[in-house]
């Protein structure tokens, strides 16, 4: 009689491949925690830092995806703009790899685009949201006509370029809606924007430039320093200098 101790069909006791088997198979996943590197990752993980405009104020860099996370978790929005393939010639033949633009925003005046090349979809778009939150920059928003009620349009006339593509925003009336491509729409409901007219030179059909183009122009709307802003506003010390103490101090994790 054949040894039963073999298990089914002869082949050992079949621990092999079934649910729960594997190496930390049935444990909960622990949710990860972020450990900051940088100095304003630790300035903002430590509470030093209470709003995402106290950054802009003093033109700190965000290099970590985290920070915009931390300020903006709950209300940022991704939407993937396109997706395209392209090649590179090689000498085992073509290579390709996929492009993705990826926009954020959180509807209230915050914008961030991001492009990303990687050989598979998933992973381009993963990349490219994240360069997106490093690249979020503040929208102005403002008035046509007279100032009533919440911003709705933007302050001035701006302008964004590339490549061949040039997008010019326009102030438009209280009600006017978003007179723009499909693309431009989704862009501009992303920064907060709710009436404004666009204008287009050059081959906008490049999808790419033309969503480059739109994100400068918003960009742009900080730029202008119109009356209201006249004023003289003294600017105190920068994170850095206020938290020195802070962050001379060695943090073990």
């Amino acid at each position: 009689m054949a040894d039963d101790s073999r298990g089914r069909g002869g082949f050992g006791r079949g621990r092999g491949r079934g649910r729960g088997r594997g190496r930390g198979a049935g444990k909960p996943r622990e949710s990860e925690k972020w450990t900051p590197v940088t100095k304003l990752g630790r300035l903002v993980a430590e509470g030093k830092i209470n709003s995402l405009e106290e950054i802009f104020l003093y033109s700190i860099p965000v290099k970590e995806a985290e920070i915009i996370d931390h300020f903006l978790g709950g209300k940022l929005n991704d939407e993937v703009m396109k997706i395209m393939p392209v090649q590179k010639q090689s000498s085992a033949g073509q290579r390709t790899r996929f492009k993705a633009f990826v926009a954020v925003g959180d509807g209230n005046g915050h914008l961030g685009l991001g492009v990303k090349c990687a050989s598979e979809v998933a992973t381009a778009i993963r990349g490219a949201i994240t360069i997106a939150k490093l690249n979020v920059v503040p929208v102005r928003r403002g008035f046509w006509g007279r100032m009533s009620g919440l911003p709705h349009t933007i302050p001035t006339k701006v302008t964004g370029k590339c490549g061949s593509v040039s997008v010019r925003l326009i102030p438009a009336p209280r009600g006017t809606g978003l007179v723009s491509s499909p693309v431009g729409k989704k862009l501009l409901t992303m920064a907060g924007v709710r009436d404004v007219y666009t204008s287009t030179r050059g081959h906008s059909r490049t999808m790419g430039n033309f969503i480059k183009a739109l994100y400068e122009a918003l960009g742009k709307t900080y730029g202008y320093l119109t009356p209201d802003l006249w004023a003289e506003q003294p600017l105190g010390a920068s994170p850095f200098q206020e938290h020195t103490d802070f962050l001379a101090k060695k943090k073990v994790y």
